[in-house]
């Protein structure tokens, strides 16, 4: 089965691509969830776009007419394959026949897309800028340069605002365009969502007036509000010379900051604000807050650290030791602010660019709960901030920007299967019906989730588990079938609903002797999807539970896959095998095991935070690079290879290339690194050694050119302090314990290797 196929066409990959017929079974079986991730808005040229209304199953399911059903083209009928509801062709159905089928009944077209009628007036999305204001000039400038920038990549048609915080909250109102003019909030002092209104004239402005209700504009989706006409969000068209000047005007924070002292910087309160704003005009409506803060909360709700420079922002050891007297308040504040966020369909994204800390982990469910883009740097005038902000802006080839608004993920499976629950970017509808198992990993108890912000590369791993009972066998010719169905709203304001329908094989037969695997369902193992959606289980324990539990269970896990599927002899590790399907798992766990996801060592709070939310957006080829990074070497030899790694890899005469995901690092040997500061290079009879020192930049800044965020680019020479990067990423199978005449470079560390490791892991599973 080629699994790469399945991705490209449907946007699905799953980690078992033949499901065993029962429960039973399933227990037996299965060690890694049955489960998929799913990119609903993945980008194929095949996908079809339809311009009429999908056709919904009358029944409990209310799943939608795809190429599975059985359709009778004479009667008029065809009967949903997930609750057998007989139903019957609407009348623009007709004309349908043997040889004039719509798209949706047509077995390429598992993927389908229907621009849905507006049954209320187009609203275009909103982009609410909510700016830090206590940043050096330097910073405040360059963000002052990119913000400019950005309206020029925004459509027309599409709103405006802006929110400045420091020690005080300003709302601009941009229609008053002599000078500028704004409301001042307290910093230090929350407000609610009917003071905001009531604050900013809503209130009044909707006295005596009786909102119409406006039509459902999908499954589970918010009902649109009429918009409120408002000062404060503009289009574009009509405000842009306003806002511009605002930018270039903007100054920094006024009230003096003493030596010892941090600024006063009210956060918690400036999203509060931007919510409410947001909630009085355009509930319910696309809407995106943008969060530009060059450092932590220190007052009002939401603060993360004290005002004296002497108390140190929260460590991973302060968390643990629950020294950090903070977190909790802060962290429910912010939760409570993404709720508000979830509830009006609105997006935040945060932008934070600090040397310190600025409080990403009390304000993750921000991101994670609206389905934001978060974004860490040093500072607003470096590469990874500037030029990830300009990515958020691309457009695809009709001109329409690469985002979806106000979402929801709806599925609907067989009567065989049941959701267990997601792990990503979105939050919990708590949908009860058939489809809802009792068992829950990540957030279940519920078949459909809210998704705020989406894009083509939005990842959501799900997870299922087979309910049938083993006293009632499958007929061999039925497959277990399970329908995506994801509403969304496009930049130009378009509603759009994507259907995918996947099916899968049953197992046939079962295991009458023992507890051992179906050959059929080892055959559909695909073990990179495996790796990522047990990686998304663990990084989620790993933000509930404590870490060395999360590495137990990881070993568990892995040890008893391995003795299932493996091939061996009770007792003797040296029979030990694995099928090719599995044979890189072990290795993917080895290193998930040493990864910034679970291992906080050398990190802060906030880094580990943003590490884990970049991996919980993310597809299967992208989760993979972060859990083992790969490694390419350049050489006189040939031209560039993969190599293992390891530390053997590190040769003098090498120039490495490492992609972690989140750092790009050019690696120089000994010998390379002496011949260019010699210079080599420059002398024309050493041609081939210019072309070796440019070849590896190259290709570093194809993969710069195309990631998001934008990784951190390092270059350096063995034996160089920078060199850490990479030396700290490899298998350390050369240590200070272990040298001999193996070349390579030496590790200092206490790690086991992953020779050491496999080993531990035959002796265990070959145990009785």
């Amino acid at each position: 089965m080629n699994f790469d196929e399945a991705e490209e066409q449907d946007g699905i990959r799953f980690a078992w691509n033949v499901w065993p017929s029962s429960r039973l079974e399933a227990t037996r079986s299965l060690v890694v969830p049955l489960g998929c991730m799913y990119t609903p808005l993945r980008k194929n040229p095949n996908t079809p776009l339809v311009y009429y209304e999908p056709v919904f199953c009358k029944g409990p399911c209310r799943s939608v007419l795809n190429p599975f059903c059985n359709a009778d083209i004479r009667g008029r009928l065809w009967v949903c394959p997930f609750c057998f509801q007989r139903n019957q062709f609407p009348p623009n159905y007709a004309d349908i026949s043997e040889h004039n089928l719509p798209a949706e009944l047509l077995r390429p077209y598992t993927t389908i897309e229907y621009a849905l009628a507006a049954r209320a007036p187009v609203v275009p999305p909103v982009y609410l800028y909510v700016i830090d204001t206590c940043m050096s000039d330097e910073d405040l400038q360059a963000l002052k340069d990119s913000l400019i920038m950005s309206l020029s990549l925004l459509p027309e048609n599409a709103f405006v605002g802006l929110i400045t915080f420091g020690s005080t909250i300003q709302v601009y109102e941009l229609s008053f365009v002599d000078c500028p003019k704004s409301f001042v909030f307290r910093g230090n002092k929350d407000v609610t969502s009917k003071q905001i209104s009531e604050l900013l004239g809503f209130a009044a402005s909707n006295k005596g007036q009786q909102a119409p209700q406006a039509p459902q504009m999908g499954m589970n989706s918010g009902v649109p509000t009429p918009v409120q006409s408002s000062g404060f969000l503009m289009p574009l068209s009509e405000c842009e010379f306003t806002l511009t000047s605002i930018l270039e005007e903007l100054q920094r924070d006024p009230r003096p900051v003493p030596n010892d002292k941090r600024p006063l910087r009210g956060t918690g309160v400036a999203i509060s604000v931007a919510i409410g704003l947001l909630e009085a005009t355009f509930a319910n409506n696309a809407g995106r807050i943008m969060v530009f803060t060059g450092g932590p909360c220190t007052e009002g709700p939401g603060m993360v650290v004290g005002e004296e420079l002497k108390e140190p922002i929260r460590s991973h050891s302060d968390i643990v030791k629950d020294k950090a007297k903070y977190v909790t308040k802060a962290a429910k504040h912010y939760e409570a602010l993404a709720k508000r966020s979830v509830g009006s369909g609105h997006v935040i994204d945060m932008y934070a660019c600090s040397l310190d800390q600025v409080g990403m982990l009390e304000m993750r469910d921000l991101v994670k709960k609206t389905g934001g883009y978060s974004v860490l740097a040093d500072g607003f005038d470096q590469p990874m901030f500037k030029s990830s902000f300009q990515r958020l802006f691309t457009r695809d080839q009709k001109g329409v920007l690469n985002q979806g608004f106000n979402a929801t993920l709806d599925v609907v499976t067989s009567r065989e299967l049941k959701v267990c629950g997601g792990i990503g970017h979105m939050a919990s509808l708590n949908k009860a019906g058939p489809s809802v198992a009792d068992t829950e990993i990540g957030m279940g108890g519920t078949s459909a989730w809210k998704i705020c912000g989406v894009d083509p590369g939005s990842t959501y791993a799900l997870y299922f588990e087979v309910v049938n009972q083993h006293t009632n066998p499958i007929p061999p010719e039925q497959t277990g079938l399970i329908q995506f169905l994801t509403h969304y709203q496009n930049s130009s304001g378009q509603r759009i609903l994507r259907v995918t329908t996947v099916s899968r094989q049953w197992a046939q037969g079962s295991s009458e002797t023992g507890p051992g695997p179906i050959p059929a369902l080892a055959s559909g193992f695909d073990q990179e999807t495996a790796a990522v959606l047990m990686a998304r289980i663990a990084v989620y324990k790993a933000e509930n539970e404590e870490s060395p539990d999360i590495l137990r269970w990881i070993d568990r896990m892995l040890i008893r896959l391995v003795s299932k599927f493996a091939d061996y002899r009770k007792d003797d590790p040296n029979s030990f095998r694995l099928a090719p399907n599995f044979s890189i798992y072990p290795q993917f766990m080895f290193h998930l095991r040493r990864s910034h996801f679970l291992q906080v060592f050398n990190s802060s709070p906030d880094e580990t935070t943003f590490y884990r939310a970049i991996f919980n957006r993310e597809n299967v080829t992208n989760s993979l690079i972060m859990i083992q990074p790969t490694l390419e070497a350049y050489s006189f030899a040939g031209p560039p290879v993969p190599v293992l790694l390891s530390a053997t890899s590190v040769q003098p005469e090498r120039i490495l290339l490492l992609d972690t995901f989140f750092h790009i690092v050019v690696f120089y040997g000994d010998q390379i690194a002496g011949w260019r500061k010699a210079g080599y290079q420059d002398d024309p009879q050493h041609a081939n050694l210019k072309q070796l020192l440019v070849a590896p930049k190259d290709d570093a800044s194809l993969i710069l050119k195309e990631r998001f965020p934008y990784p951190r680019y390092i270059e350096c020479d063995q034996h160089t302090s920078q060199a850490r990067f990479l030396l700290a990423t490899i298998d350390p199978n050369i240590t200070h314990n272990s040298m001999g005449n193996t070349p390579g470079e030496v590790i200092f560390t206490d790690d086991v290797n992953l020779k050491v490791f496999m080993e531990h892991l035959k002796k265990l599973a070959v145990q009785p």
